[in-house]
């Protein structure tokens, strides 16, 4: 079966994009579950996790917006290894 758009009302494919990148610390110590309840309470996603401690923190977020995360992420602190991934070309066999 080809999936050609986005049902809100469909879990699966709710949020297109797989967001995922590390955020480095610049001057201040980094706080995950601060950037996580920001994520949270200003980006329409689901399946967050912010992992990681004071230098470093992990963020996987679904999103159709993914460079709103980048964005405010940024702000936060370096960010680096991003991967975005298109979960609907994926689910399509198509490079995402």
């Amino acid at each position: 079966m080809r999936i050609k758009s986005i049902d809100p009302e469909d879990d699966q494919f709710a949020y297109r994009y797989d967001t995922q990148l590390l955020i480095d610390r610049r001057e201040r110590d980094l706080d995950e579950d601060e950037i996580a309840g920001y994520i949270t309470e200003n980006f329409e996603g689901n399946s967050l996790i912010a992992a990681g401690d004071e230098d470093i923190v992990k963020i996987h977020f679904h999103t159709n917006e993914p460079w709103k995360v980048l964005e405010y992420c940024n702000t936060v602190g370096e960010i680096y290894d991003i991967v975005i991934e298109d979960m609907i070309r994926q689910s399509n066999n198509l490079q995402g």
